[in-house]
């Protein structure tokens, strides 16, 4: 059975949650690590820029932990660009946990696919579609490559593209790289570095250090 493709990012709590629905949903699926969310300014600032056009789908557990995570994207995003889905209070555990959680209600991983797939159907774009293509995912290598890492001016570069992207401008290499896959395709990463490069001529210096040499691994 094909996806069902959603245009807007889809807000979970976990890394098991994100699984699951990669298997319901042809979309950008963001977990908020847990609290984590409540201190990590940098994927606050991507959730935001992400839902700019279309907004954002958040589906938490149906437990207390899942609303204070609801409470805390809600007050962050503007409300009209925040779609609040929720699954039904179900009692049970996810077969990988050996007990329950504390509240004993099934988590967004622990739901049945069919569920899922009804709860997100009024908010498929054109119903069960072919995978989107986006191209070849942007790697470390190509941040060198193009002087986002690795050289004197590297940080420069970095807050450059990230105001050209809306993205704070102290966001760190891994973050930078992180957002530029979500928020676009290969060609036009290329041509955003193009622009870089037409705003600062000269060559780019690099310097041979073992952070750098991560990079071309």
């Amino acid at each position: 059975m094909e996806k069902l493709v959603i245009d807007r990012p889809v807000i979970v709590e976990g890394k098991y949650d994100k699984i699951t629905l990669d298997s319901v949903l042809e979309a950008t699926v963001i977990p908020t690590d847990g609290f984590s969310i409540f201190n990590r300014k940098e994927k606050m600032a991507l959730i935001r820029r992400l839902g700019e056009k279309n907004g954002v789908i958040v589906l938490t557990d149906s437990d207390g932990a899942g609303k204070l995570i609801r409470a805390h994207l809600s007050s962050a995003l503007p409300k009209e660009k925040i779609l609040h889905l929720y699954t039904p209070a179900l009692p049970g555990k996810e077969r990988r946990k050996k007990t329950a959680s504390r509240a004993g209600l099934l988590g967004v991983e622990g739901m049945d696919a069919a569920l899922l797939r009804e709860l997100f159907a009024p908010y498929a774009t054109n119903g069960c579609v072919e995978k989107r293509k986006k191209g070849p995912p942007i790697e470390k290598r190509d941040f060198y490559a193009d002087g986002l890492s690795g050289g004197s001016a590297a940080a420069q570069r970095r807050a450059a593209l990230s105001a050209l992207l809306g993205l704070p401008t102290d966001i760190t290499a891994n973050a930078l790289l992180a957002a530029v896959n979500l928020l676009m395709s290969y060609e036009d990463y290329k041509q955003a570095v193009q622009q870089l490069d037409a705003d600062r001529p000269e060559p780019v210096q690099r310097a041979d250090t073992k952070e750098d040499r991560k990079y071309t691994d």
